[in-house]
């Protein structure tokens, strides 16, 4: 009886770690109200320059908890300074720990210009935490965005399909068509809860206003957006043509394709006439595929891993140009009722 209870105990435990080794999904980003005041403050204080920071809490199942942050110093191309940047950041870290302040990374937060931080160097950056963090993301907050009146605060990782594609570092059209991957798979959004404690919203009620209207529900009723819908379009421009010089790459490479085809036909056919001759002639043939011969040598494929990028950019100036002239429409028509009536 006690060696089958000790197999039961093993198998138990067995089971149990085996299921600990798969994750679940991350659903939610729950953060705390005063971590947000801190990721806006730091950005608007060194906008328009892009801040970035760490991001500290737990995972907890499906949620992944930010209880704290501190930021990061602003980044040089000095090899001393940016290893005064990591020790600062272990540093950090340690003075944290020492006080009983939650200190496990769960990802990092920057700051942005209308949206535009879909790059290479995020992906990077990502695949990095990855290989040490598993439920990572990153806060991206825009502070020309948010002055219209909208908390434009986002939670964004990677996908799945595609961390597995980047690891293989092959980005052609044939991969991308086999694991059905296209470029809004790229980045996953993950809803955000913001919490509080019950002190802190107990504080928060006291310290509201009698009048129901804010400053924020001022900023919404701005008429002017020229300024704001002008940089999304010549960021926009800018964009189309980058695409435009990617399309030409690819133009570029299918006419080399096309024309190393068609000379390895001719090849092929030359080949095939003088075996002909050579049977004739009672001699060995000789072989149709010659890998030294420079036209048989394959042509690398660009990589669509920046096209895929500058799509999602002008995808995103363009949902932002579409919902504030939205916006701006009705103001318009609201403005208009108030001055007829």
């Amino acid at each position: 009886m006690a060696n089958n209870s000790g197999n039961t105990t093993a198998r138990s435990f067995l089971q149990v770690a085996s299921t600990e080794e798969v994750a679940p999904p991350l659903r939610v980003v729950q953060i705390e109200g005063l971590v947000i005041l801190k990721i806006i403050k730091h950005c608007k204080e060194f906008s328009p320059a892009l801040v970035t920071g760490q991001l500290l809490g737990l995972d907890v199942g499906s949620i992944l908890e930010v209880t704290n942050c501190f930021p990061f110093p602003i980044r040089e191309e000095d090899e001393e300074i940016e290893a005064d940047g990591a020790n600062y950041q272990l540093e950090m870290m340690r003075c944290l720990r020492e006080v009983n302040v939650d200190n496990n990374t769960v990802g990092w937060y920057q700051s942005t210009l209308l949206g535009s931080f879909q790059t290479v160097e995020l992906i990077e950056t990502f695949m990095n935490y990855q290989e040490n963090i598993r439920p990572c993301v990153c806060i991206i907050y825009d502070p020309s965005r948010s002055n219209q009146g909208v908390l434009a605060l986002k939670a964004l990782k990677l996908s799945d399909a595609f961390m597995e594609l980047y690891r293989s570092n092959n980005f052609t059209g044939e991969k991308l068509r086999e694991r059905n991957l296209s470029w809004v798979d790229i980045f996953e959004e993950i809803p955000i809860k913001v919490s509080n404690s019950a002190l802190i919203s107990a504080f928060m009620t006291e310290l509201e206003a009698d009048s129901p209207i804010t400053q924020c529900d001022y900023d919404r009723l701005q008429l002017s957006t020229n300024p704001f819908m002008e940089r999304n379009v010549e960021f926009l421009i800018e964009c189309m043509d980058e695409l435009s010089m990617e399309q030409q790459k690819f133009q570029f490479y299918y006419r080399n394709l096309s024309r190393q085809q068609a000379q390895q036909q001719a090849w092929l056919q030359k080949r095939r006439s003088e075996n002909m001759a050579r049977k004739a002639a009672g001699e060995e043939p000789l072989p149709e595929e010659d890998p030294s011969n420079p036209i048989f040598k394959p042509i690398p494929e660009p990589s669509r891993l920046d096209s895929f990028l500058i799509t999602n950019q002008i995808a995103n100036f363009c949902n932002q140009i579409n919902g504030v002239s939205g916006q701006s429409f009705s103001r318009l028509y609201l403005m208009k009722a108030l001055r007829e009536s």
